[in-house]
């Protein structure tokens, strides 16, 4: 019996690196984008690097990103999902990581080209 794809998380310059090495703690596939080389990158870059790493792009900049993901369909570039944080969740490491781990309990991995949002997460969930 196969087990079902691992999450595995690609946070954007938007996102608080922390977020990451909190996340691992907690026992998920995260890396920050200042972890995978020199800063600044464009929006299709972080888009490039996740894909090649079959990560999905985790960001506040979802109109961006929207528009990324059809351009990157429109063109068969190579797309492992985009998760749009929403602005209800504080850009705060801690916040970001809970809202991750509460996400990725409850739903399978994102699809290529799938964008997905991730809002506000409660401790008690």
């Amino acid at each position: 019996m196969n087990e079902p794809a691992a999450h595995r998380f690609y946070l954007d310059e938007d996102v608080p690196p922390s977020a990451a090495r909190i996340a691992r703690g907690m026992g998920l596939d995260v890396v920050a984008a200042v972890e995978m080389g020199p800063l600044p990158r464009t929006d299709p870059e972080h888009l490039a690097i996740a894909a090649a790493d079959r990560r999905m792009v985790v960001s506040y900049n979802r109109k961006d990103f929207l528009k990324y993901t059809m351009d990157f369909f429109a063109a068969g570039k190579p797309h492992a999902g985009v998760l749009a944080v929403m602005p209800s969740l504080p850009r705060d490491g801690p916040a970001v990581a809970h809202a991750l781990q509460t996400w990725s309990a409850r739903r399978p991995p994102l699809q290529p080209y799938e964008v997905q949002f991730l809002s506000a997460w409660r401790a008690e969930e």
